[in-house]
């Protein structure tokens, strides 16, 4: 090496605005992981896998939403 050095310039300073919004998006983020923060797997057949992937293309919705929908009727009843 040379030992020709390149300096780097100073931090740019920090925006306050940017801040917030990167504190806002953490806030949102954090309430969406908090509502669903457990997973839970379950082992069934690929013919079961395919009758639930078939209910839920239908009507738009995903499959997680069904079965969430299902296993709540079920700890209710």
């Amino acid at each position: 090496m040379s030992g020709k050095r390149i300096g780097l310039g100073a931090h740019p300073l920090a925006d306050p605005r940017a801040e917030v919004w990167v504190r806002q998006g953490a806030i949102i983020d954090n309430g969406k992981v908090e509502r669903y923060s457990t997973r839970l797997t379950l082992d069934v057949t690929p013919a079961l896998r395919t009758r639930l992937k078939l209910a839920a293309f239908a009507p738009g919705v995903t499959m997680a939403k069904i079965l969430r929908e299902v296993l709540k009727q079920q700890a209710t009843s």
